[in-house]
């Protein structure tokens, strides 16, 4: 072996080193580490079990990280998504501050899944029932209670509205002497010896305490290095254009082809919800491609 490969075997243990340093602080509050652990369905159908107070629930699907695209605007990945034997779906959701949870992005979430549930034509009556569950770590304050379900009623009445649509939001800082609290207990261990439940402490332990488990997490951190560079990249090119600079001057900088630098212009104007004709007008294209482009994305 060559200095060089010794000098970059190095450099990938020091990494990794670091990295399973983070890994053992982490805990299911952190989303990367919780998608982790959520990403077997056992464990994920019995954090729903818990949260639904549903003992027979069961799951068919779980999908981390799924992405909702929206060609006309925002788009969103969502940290997991279960489904359950009635086509009933969950999204589970969990933030370090109240900020990043207002009522408008859960709103935003269930929106969201509504819009990918039918198919074009499908009668809305086949509309799934949906759960968008945000578990947020916040300081507790007075008269709060652990958990808060929120449905449609009608004023009038104060009947339930029975569209099927539930937000659920939990306060991961109450961990009360009740199934939730020793959930929301175990969501802030970073010891799998600590945790009540044996289903999520046995995922936990395998990727704190197996080299196979560690691997996954550093590869994941690996990941999540490699998109934030990537989404800076992205944004450094868009702000580049919105400065008049031309592709040659954005070439002597970044490793990208004229075809690209026109997709970031075009994303981000999509982004901003700018309509077919407009985006043509602005980067020089037809409608026809534009739309083409479109249909390309949502293929992806």
């Amino acid at each position: 072996m060559n200095n060089t490969n010794l000098l970059k075997t190095g450099f990938v243990n020091e990494r990794f080193r670091y990295y399973e340093k983070l890994v053992a602080e982490l805990t299911m509050m952190s989303d990367m580490f919780m998608r982790n652990v959520l990403n077997i369905l056992e464990c994920a159908e019995y954090v729903l079990r818990v949260i639904t107070e549903n003992d027979d629930l069961e799951l068919t699907e779980v999908v981390v990280q799924k992405d909702y695209k929206n060609l006309q605007g925002r788009s969103a990945v969502l940290d997991c998504v279960a489904v359950n034997g009635r086509k009933e779906i969950y999204d589970i959701e969990v933030q370090q501050e109240k900020a990043g949870a207002g009522p408008k992005r859960l709103r935003y979430h269930s929106s969201i899944i509504d819009a990918h549930s039918l198919f074009a034509g499908e009668d809305f009556e086949k509309l799934p029932e949906s759960k968008v569950i945000f578990i947020v770590d916040e300081e507790v304050e007075n008269e709060v209670a652990p958990i808060l379900h929120i449905k449609r009623t009608v004023r009038e009445t104060g009947r339930d509205y029975n569209d099927k649509s539930e937000i659920i939001y939990i306060n991961a800082r109450m961990k009360e002497n009740t199934d939730l609290g020793r959930l929301m207990h175990d969501f802030h261990c970073t010891k799998a010896e600590d945790m009540y439940s044996k289903v999520l402490a046995e995922r936990v332990r395998v990727l704190k305490e197996t080299q196979e488990g560690v691997e996954i997490m550093c590869k994941e951190m690996e990941k999540m290095r490699d998109e934030v560079r990537e989404e800076a990249k992205l944004e450094i090119i868009y702000k580049m254009i919105k400065k008049n600079y031309s592709n040659a001057e954005i070439k002597e900088f970044y490793d990208v082809t004229d075809e690209e630098i026109e997709q970031i212009k075009e994303m981000k104007l999509l982004e901003l919800g700018a309509r077919e004709d407009m985006i043509a007008e602005a980067v020089g294209h037809s409608v026809e491609e534009i739309k083409r482009w479109k249909n390309d994305m949502k293929r992806q």
